[in-house]
């Protein structure tokens, strides 16, 4: 089944756009309507050889275009203005390079609260933590659960911080949203249905990571099973796909920066941590995802890697991340951006 944009006449009120849902629906559509204004309904569910013509005549109907690509909320024909998402006053999306930064896995209080301390100094505005840890191995460490994302989310209140962390099954999303402000979907999970179906039922932004192996329809699919629940606060987050390449931990696809800045209208966050593995190797990589135009970038940081419980090799120091944010900033001020 695919997809119609139908866009009303900017003369439209909201009794004429209300008179056209019903029109669309008495159709048997799925009608959902953007928050722009002027508005635009999606018309879902439509039989490929619907006639068009039906609705073009519809009193108040300015066009109507057909959606024609596998995904059909994240895609510019449906919502053609960027989407802001608003993370407790955060916003990601326009012209400030959000940075999330803070610790691989929340280990103990001092451990994160040191890494906060030193990632809010230099200029992050998004603490991240992990606390459920999907690891390659189970006998790896795996998070602190619960009692983690209590010392997450206190920690972020303190220092006045959002706070961003990976939830991995959907009877867990309620409880990770008391208490997460992002709820990130990690790699190993972009197509977890039932995770994405859950994510995009509850009022909190999410964080929607590149599989391995994902291709960008398939991730924009992804994002599709999320929007279509009624959230429409996806952030799309590249970072590193598998290649042949064994040179980096992952390879960062920095070309798909500006293929989803001209597809969808969703946010777009790089990751290098993950990306690249090795930590000297990650502000590079920051400046370049800035200057290919990502408007956020996600960065692990350890007071001491050395004692790290997971990916210690990419953890950056406060140090280096304090360099990295100062190189950061002077390609952002060179682009216009802040």
């Amino acid at each position: 089944m695919a997809g119609l944009v139908v866009i009303p006449e900017p003369t439209a009120d909201e009794a004429r756009v209300g008179a056209l849902v019903e029109a669309l629906e008495a159709f048997g559509f799925d009608v959902h309507r953007t928050g722009g204004e002027p508005a635009v309904l999606g018309a879902m569910g439509v039989a490929p050889d619907f006639d068009v013509r039906h609705i073009k005549v519809l009193p108040g109907v300015q066009d109507v275009v057909r959606i024609t690509s596998p995904y059909k909320f994240a895609s510019r024909t449906w919502h053609p203005d960027d989407t802001l998402v608003d993370v407790d006053g955060v916003v990601v999306g326009g012209d400030e390079i959000v940075v999330m930064a803070g610790p691989c896995s929340v280990e103990s209080e001092d451990q994160l609260r040191a890494a906060a301390t030193a990632v809010q100094a230099s200029g992050a505005r998004i603490l991240r933590g992990g606390v459920f840890k999907p690891r390659t191995s189970p006998w790896s460490f795996q998070g602190l659960g619960l009692p983690g994302l209590e010392l997450l989310a206190r920690i972020g209140e303190e220092l006045g911080l959002p706070v961003v962390t990976e939830v991995m099954e959907p009877s867990l999303v309620p409880e990770v949203a008391r208490y997460a402000d992002i709820l990130q979907i990690g790699a190993r999970n972009m197509q977890n249905t039932p995770l994405l179906t859950a994510v995009g039922r509850v009022d909190r932004p999410v964080l929607l990571k590149r599989g391995a192996a994902a291709t960008v329809d398939e991730w924009l699919g992804a994002a599709d099973y999320i929007l279509a629940e009624g959230n429409p606060d996806v952030m799309l987050c590249e970072r590193g796909i598998r290649t042949f390449s064994q040179a980096t931990r992952n390879t960062l696809d920095l070309s798909v920066v500006p293929v989803l800045r001209e597809r969808t209208h969703l946010p777009v966050v790089v990751d290098p941590s993950h990306a690249v593995g090795v930590a000297r190797w990650i502000p590079d990589l920051a400046v370049a995802a800035v200057a290919a135009g990502a408007h956020a970038l996600i960065v692990e940081v350890h007071p001491d890697p050395t004692v790290a419980l997971s990916d210690a090799a990419q953890a950056l120091t406060p140090d280096a991340f304090a360099a990295m944010m100062e190189r950061v900033g002077r390609v952002g001020a060179a682009l216009g951006r802040h």
